[in-house]
């Protein structure tokens, strides 16, 4: 038997390292086949799942309570599986040059307790060659052991979408990878447990890497041309949505919609590729150009806000602002590169204190990455300007009864921000509403 087979009769174990809303996903759906040791390095986390509780929302807190996955901050039981799985994220530095801290530092943790024998599987996103040229040198000088006739590496991109509870890891299409022809089925033979939508066998490491840094470039530049769209409209006083509405019509034209560009994926990706491609001699010119669009829309909003205050006659300087959403996006509690920040520090160099709610969003992460406390929704009154900012249940379900009781009583002008495009546009047109969308 070989290794995907011993799993599936449980006669071998399947770690997976690094517990947040990738890798909590791929624990418990393998645990539902064989046996996993759930590895992350926060032992508050860990305290979380084990008592039947689940920060991310990925899974909920009833799959937790049940699920068979040993919780655990002890590297040293990763010595007890020989599959591996690493799903650490990978983030960028202030200078937008690729973070791979995380991802070094589970290879450290993984090579000292890695066995002869074993697999090792990235999941996290990187540039081509990591993988191979990063992650392997630190295997093999922490374990003494050599990758090839020791252990052998694999690459399977993750694409769980966080908060999407349609595309899942069971129906997402999986690409695999492995260093050669025998790793590869063995990496296939184990994702096929799980995953009913199908396994694409990628051409190497390398090719399965690229594949998955390129999707949310792609992405990116989609949405960076509805941004640049939406401010040419704003100016010429064209409705963007409308026009979108209307361009769609056309069989081939491809849906984007204008929008905060942030997370952990989409924001952050396109830098992992222009920073491999200026090591290579190439200067991105499409990819940047996108980036900087999608990065200066926080700013873009809080501008057109700010001149929206002035055109109500409403006085900038401590003017009473709300913002609605915080998480980077929809019905998610992940506050990571969230652009809706950019928004809030933007208003604050106009001498604005926005208030912040968000029902979704994990509070004590907002406070220690952007040092930013939410308000209640009951604290949303007497407002002269409001933003929807994220498309939440809780706001979209908004009537606008509520969304006029948010405003300060007898206001000649009410300035609404709409940015996800949420509400009917001409039941806030005209008379004592200034509404405006992306």
């Amino acid at each position: 038997m070989n290794l995907s087979d011993k799993i599936v009769a449980g006669e071998e174990k399947i770690s997976v390292i690094g517990l947040g809303y990738v890798g909590m996903p791929i624990a418990v759906a393998f645990a539902r086949k064989t046996k996993v040791i759930g590895f992350d390095l926060n032992e508050n986390k860990i305290n979380l799942y084990r008592s039947g509780s689940d920060p991310t929302k990925e899974v909920g807190d009833e799959v937790v309570k049940n699920t068979t996955v040993e919780f655990t901050a002890d590297p040293a039981r990763l010595k007890e599986a020989r599959f591996h799985i690493v799903a650490v994220p990978t983030p960028v530095n202030e200078d937008h040059t690729p973070d791979l801290s995380p991802i070094k530092g589970a290879s450290r943790i993984l090579g000292q307790n890695l066995t002869k024998g074993s697999v090792v599987v990235f999941e996290s996103t990187v540039y081509p060659g990591v993988t191979e040229e990063t992650c392997v040198p630190i295997l093999e000088k922490e374990s003494g052991l050599i990758c090839g006739s020791d252990f052998k590496i694999g690459y399977s991109p993750e694409r769980i979408n966080p908060g999407d509870q349609v595309h899942r890891l069971e129906t997402i299409v999986k690409i695999v990878a492995g260093m050669d022809e025998e790793t590869l089925e063995v990496v296939a033979g184990v994702y096929e447990l799980v995953v009913e939508a199908g396994i694409y066998r990628a051409a190497s490491i390398k090719v399965a890497e690229a594949a998955k840094v390129i999707e949310n470039c792609q992405r990116d530049i989609n949405i960076a041309f509805m941004n640049e769209l939406s401010i040419i409209f704003n100016r010429l006083g064209i409705d963007t949505k409308s026009v979108l509405e209307a361009a769609g019509t056309k069989w081939n034209f491809i849906k984007f919609s204008p929008g905060l560009v942030g997370g952990h994926c989409i924001g952050i990706d396109p830098y992992y590729l222009t920073y491999k491609a200026e090591e290579a001699g190439y200067h991105s010119q499409i990819i940047l150009a996108g980036r900087r669009i999608n990065d200066d829309m926080g700013k873009y909003v809080a501008e057109s806000l700010v001149k929206n205050l002035i055109k109500a006659d409403i006085p900038v300087k401590r003017a009473k602002i709300a913002i609605l959403g915080f998480t980077f996006k929809e019905n998610c509690p992940d506050t990571r590169n969230t652009k809706v920040v950019d928004i809030y520090r933007e208003l604050t160099e106009y001498g604005i204190s926005p208030i912040v709610i968000d029902p979704q969003a994990d509070s004590e992460e907002a406070r220690q990455l952007y040092g930013i406390g939410f308000a209640d929704m009951t604290d949303v009154k007497d407002m002269d300007a409001v933003i929807v900012a994220v498309a939440h249940d809780e706001f979209a379900g908004l009537g606008k009864e509520e969304i006029d009781g948010f405003f300060r009583a007898g206001s000649k002008k009410k300035v609404f921000v709409d940015l996800k495009g949420l509400f009917d546009k001409n039941a806030f047109s005209g008379g004592d509403y200034l509404y405006w969308r992306l």
